[in-house]
This record gives C-alpha cells, structure tokens and sequence, in this order.
C-alpha cells in the first residue's frame, strides 16, 4: 500500500499551525506522514534580537513546533521573510513545485491567496506560488527535473487556508473549491501545545498587543508583567477564540474551516463534458 502524504506549504513556521494545525494533527493520527515547506526564514519577527538572531531563534522552534505536531520534515527555503514579494514569483514557485514532485503528497495545505484583505503580504505571495503548482505540476513546466528524473505529480486534495482568522463569507478558494469546516476539537490541544513552542514569535506578539492596548489607553492586566508565561497565556487565548469562533459557526466545539478542492478517496471524481465526451473506453 502506498504511504499517505500530507504536505503543509506555509509563510512562517506558526502560519499553518494557527490555520491548520489541528486538522493536521488529526490526519497525522490517521497515519498520515506530513512534511512542511516553509518560504520565509522568520528574520524579522522577535524583540530585542537582531536579524540573523531572530532567524536562528524563530526556525530553532518551528523545528521544535513542528515536531509536537507530528510532522516529520520540516523543509525551509529560507527567502527573506516580509520580502517574499521582491523574489520572482517563478522562482518561488519552481522551488515548490520541485519539493511537491519529491513529497508527491495526497493532501496539500497552502495559504489561500484569494482571500480578502489580507494585510499579510508573504500569505499572498506564498499561496500564489503554491496554488499555481496546481496546474503547471503535472505538465511541461520544470522539463529539466523529468529529465533528472524527478516527474510531475497531480496533488488530489488541495485544502486553501486562512491562517490567521475566520473566512468571510463566499470568500477564497478557487473556481469549484467548496467550503468545508473541519471538527478539531480532538486534537485541539496538541495544535496548542506545538504553538506554544514559538516562543520566540509569541513573545514578540503580545509585546506588540500590550504596546497597542497601553497607547489606547486600555491596559491589560494579564500583560502588565511580560514573560513567558503571560506569552503563552495570550497565545493560547488567541487560539481558543479563533477555533470557537470558526466552531460556533458550524455547530462544533472547535473548527477549523478550509476552502477545499480535489476528490477525497471514496468520491467518485466528476469529468466535465467537455472531458467526457472524448473519453476512450478499452
């Protein structure tokens, strides 16, 4: 039997965490081995830390993340995060579509870039790439990697996510993708406690949150004393309210929800006419 690929494609080591953690994990659980690209080397995202400190520091715990997860591989491109626009979108997308051809996954997890108002840039960037390896993979993009050997792969199941908050309604996907929320509440708690790890990153958000809330004039007192602790508290807060919100609105305790598109196994897959109509029966 043919080993079950999962492949997780994400702007930051805590992106795909935050939108698709628990959905991950909960393939994981059903034997699933799950690998993860990562585009951006998380350069720029800490406090009281200079670059390459910050990078070290930042893919040092999406490791460690990734691993309570049950990823088996994380594999970062290190492109300069925040910055992922100024590197061309071809290049972008060769190094995925040449990491898709290795993983050769069923599922595909990759930041839906049709969402709206995204004030995150490397989302966008990073699910474009990602999303034209939907049909460029399979064909005559990349000729020189068949030549090595290295042939295309049809990814079955794309699942687009929203990684940082509920999707608006009629929002993201692509053409016949459908909407579809998933029950996580099983494997909540793991998709915390790999968040928790990104020390690093979840310092420098609710330092960023107490600054805001204090200039607004509304303290918080949970922040008054900023240290680990009160890090993980904020961050685990962050992910309960995302997970009931987008629950409440599918009747579970906690959800994730994705804009899906492919034909789950045991689905029977649907030719257009078009297609049908030129079919060669043997």
């Amino acid at each position: 039997m043919a080993e079950k690929i999962l492949l997780a494609i994400t702007a930051g080591g805590g992106d795909y965490i935050m939108g698709a953690g628990g959905t991950i994990a909960k393939f994981v659980a059903e034997g699933y081995r799950a690998y993860v690209i990562q585009a951006g080397n998380d350069e720029k995202n800490s406090i009281g830390l200079g670059p390459a400190e910050t990078r070290l520091a930042n893919n040092a715990d999406a490791e460690k993340a990734a691993r309570l997860l049950g990823v088996a591989e994380l594999f970062n491109l290190n492109n300069k995060s925040g910055e992922l626009s100024q590197l061309s979108s071809n290049e972008l997308r060769a190094q995925m579509t040449t990491l898709i051809r290795h993983y050769k996954p069923a599922k595909l997890f990759i930041p839906d870039p049709f969402i709206h108002y995204e004030p995150e840039w490397d989302q966008f960037w990073t699910g474009r790439a990602a999303e034209e390896t939907n049909y460029s993979n399979a064909g005559y993009f990349l000729p020189e990697l068949a030549k090595a050997g290295v042939a295309g792969h049809s990814v079955a199941e794309t699942y687009y996510y929203a990684a940082r908050r509920p999707y608006r309604p009629g929002e993201g996907g692509h053409g016949s993708a459908k909407f579809m929320p998933v029950d996580v509440s099983a494997a909540f708690e793991r998709k915390v406690e790999a968040f928790l790890v990104l020390r690093t990153a979840n310092l420098a958000y609710a330092t960023h949150v107490k600054q805001r809330l204090e200039a607004a004039g509304r303290p918080s007192r949970r922040l008054l004393h900023l240290d680990a602790a009160a890090a993980d508290g904020l961050a685990r807060a962050r992910l309960v309210e995302l997970a009931e919100t987008i629950g409440r609105k599918h009747g579970l305790r906690f959800g994730e929800e994705f804009n899906y598109h492919g034909t789950a196994p045991g689905e029977k897959q649907s030719r257009p006419p078009w297609i049908s109509e030129r079919e060669r029966r043997r």
